[in-house]
């Protein structure tokens, strides 16, 4: 219908413009056409004339073969017909210039109806190429028609699937808030039970321990009014015993009978219920079932917030900090590149992890590293290492946008937190031991409960998190964007930021987390006055590089010195108490270096390299 529409208008408006053209070339020519008749009609008058002029003159050679005649007659017609004959030759001298005038016009019109013949010949080639344009366009269109209607059947089922799949999902998210729910209630129940039970076990040995009170009364009375001889060795060490547990039920000086002895011997289930007690506490309100450390039976209170006093390594600050100046162990830590490297809060393990997705541990011992075993399970290589505060969990980071606890004695993998949408570059143990924060490519940060195992809360930096230090109510990250941000764990906010001048790769604490060192990659190392939010002292060296925006500098346990490895592949040492380079370390790596920890005993300098070593430093 609508090709037969285009037919028709494209005919209707050439027969317009050729009514047009007839209508203004025929306007033209009607005066000539006048003018041509006019002559025509006087040819003819002239015609007529000359037979009459003819027939005149035979009319007068036979009148002037006649002599009688009239004379007069003859004159008055020659007079008429000379009259006749000039004005008809005037007129014929006029419609021949006429005609050459129209003749002319003729010529010229004629001229210009070749040149429009040729514009119209020249319009018809041009119409018939448009309309050979058309028919494709005509064409295209159709086709994109048909693929439009593929791509709005596409569409629909896009939409469909999006659709059924977004049902799912919002079935799937309240299946997840109801598992979550009766999750909470689950525990909630267990918590209660557990009290319930704890409850009932101090009662029932308040019970024992009242019961046992009254039997013993009633056999010290016993014994008092039935005197019997006792052995002078049973007395002193009946006495001994009781002096510390009962109190003036029977005299020092009154003999007594072999029961105190029996009652001594029956405390043991007594002291035994007690712990059990204790331990179902310590489990049940600190430990998370199948996370308990392997020393929990002599630390029935322990958790993953254990006192400094639990620890592997005493509380205080290292006072023999050794500066390295040798290479006592250069080896081949993992196939390919090393990431990251931690030591212990003993200082007897070292961790290392790389590009191989494994974690290696380490003893160290007669100052070399001895292969103590390695941790499986990442999918991807190792970005960040850290250990708990008493050195039973390990916790790394992965490319594989996960973190990982290990326990260190069995070397199992205990817990998998996933949920971040790009690598995770910084993984740390908040000072409870209970809880993780981590930091990613994906530009957010995540807080994470080992109780629960699940993630608590997200914040979104806004730059992609490089590496985390943490206090007790606060998490300081470093970014992409050059800046580093403090963080108020309760209130989910910047407490504030401070931008550095370069993109920002480290971040360490000294001892009493009063300073934070920073490495960015414009080459400088600084160290924040987190007391007055300034900078307080900056590093630099001659020949010092950042050769990775996961380059790690350390302090030393003491905070007294700084550590940093460079891309020549060289460690640097500063002093912090006078701003200058202590020492450089520059014949033992081959590739540059990605990051160095100093023991906490502070006699061990390790440091870690692009290429495959590690290197085990010390003074000696």
């Amino acid at each position: 219908m609508a090709e037969w529409r285009l037919e028709c208008s494209w005919k209707r408006h050439i027969a317009e413009q050729l009514k047009q053209r007839d209508r203004v070339q025929r306007q033209a020519f009607e005066e000539i056409i006048h003018q041509y008749n006019r002559l025509l009609e006087k040819s003819d008058l002239q015609a007529v004339l000359s037979e009459r002029y003819q027939s005149d003159k035979y009319d007068q050679s036979r009148h002037d073969n006649s002599p009688g005649l009239d004379s007069s007659r003859n004159d008055t017609l020659q007079q008429e017909m000379a009259h006749m004959r000039i004005r008809h030759q005037e007129e014929l001298t006029e419609l021949h210039k006429k005609r050459g005038e129209l003749a002319q016009s003729v010529i010229e019109l004629n001229h210009q109806i070749q040149q429009k013949d040729k514009e119209i010949q020249s319009n018809e080639a041009k119409m018939q190429e448009y309309q050979r344009q058309i028919a494709e366009l005509e064409g295209e269109c159709r086709e994109l028609h048909g693929k439009l209607q593929d791509l709005e059947q596409a569409n629909q089922t896009l939409k469909d699937e999006y659709d059924a799949l977004q049902i799912t999902f919002n079935a799937l998210e309240e299946k997840l808030r109801r598992t979550t729910d009766d999750n909470q209630e689950l525990v909630s129940r267990w918590m209660a039970e557990k009290s319930q039970e704890a409850n009932k076990l101090n009662a029932e040995n308040e019970k024992d321990c009242k019961r046992r009170q009254a039997k013993l009364q009633k056999e010290l009375a016993e014994a008092a009014k039935e005197p019997l001889p006792v052995d002078p060795d049973d007395d002193i060490e009946v006495l001994a015993e009781d002096s510390g547990k009962v109190t003036g039920e029977a005299s020092p000086n009154r003999p007594l009978s072999r029961t105190p002895s029996k009652r001594i011997s029956g405390q043991t289930p007594q002291i035994g219920l007690l712990d059990s007690i204790s331990n179902i506490f310590g489990v049940s309100e600190s430990v998370q079932p199948g996370l308990l450390p392997p020393d929990s039976r002599r630390r029935p209170g322990n958790s993953y917030g254990s006192s400094p006093e639990n620890m592997e390594t005493p509380s205080g600050v290292c006072a023999d900090v050794r500066v390295p100046a040798t290479a006592l162990h250069v080896f081949d830590a993992h196939d390919g590149e090393v990431n990251a490297v931690r030591f212990s809060p003993g200082s007897r393990l070292l961790a290392t992890g790389g590009m191989d997705r494994r974690v290696k541990l380490w003893e160290v011992v007669s100052d070399r590293c001895e292969p103590k075993g390695a941790l499986t399970g990442s999918n991807a290589g190792i970005t960040s290492i850290e250990f708990d505060s008493a050195g039973s969990y390990l916790l790394a980071a992965s490319n594989d946008f996960a973190s990982r606890i290990w326990t260190v004695d069995d070397l199992r993998l205990r817990h998998t937190l996933t949920g971040h949408s790009g690598k995770v570059l910084a993984a740390r143990f908040l000072l409870d031991n209970a809880r993780i924060v981590s930091g990613s490519y994906d530009r957010t940060l995540k807080l994470w409960d080992l109780r629960s195992k699940v993630c608590m809360k997200t914040v979104f930096a806004g730059s992609s998190c490089n590496d985390i230090v943490c206090t007790e109510q606060c998490v300081m990250s470093g970014h992409f964007d050059k800046k580093v941000r403090f963080w108020d764990i309760r209130a989910e906010s910047i407490v504030r930021e401070l931008e550095l001048l370069g993109r920002v790769t480290s971040l360490d604490l000294n001892h009493d987390r009063t300073e934070l060192l920073t490495c960015s990659r414009d080459d400088l190392i600084k160290i924040i006055d987190l007391r007055s939010n300034a900078v307080r002292q900056t590093f630099s060296a001659q020949g010092f590089k950042c050769g990775a925006d996961w380059t790690r500098v350390t302090f030393s346990p003491d905070g007294s010195y700084v550590a940093g490895g460079s891309a020549d592949g060289a460690l640097y040492v500063w002093n912090v108490l006078t701003g200058k380079l202590e020492r450089t370390l520059d014949k033992n790596h081959s590739s540059p270096v990605n990051s160095v920890s100093w023991s906490p005993s502070g006699a061990y300098v390790v440091s870690v390299e692009k290429g495959s070593k590690a290197v085990l430093w010390s003074d000696m």
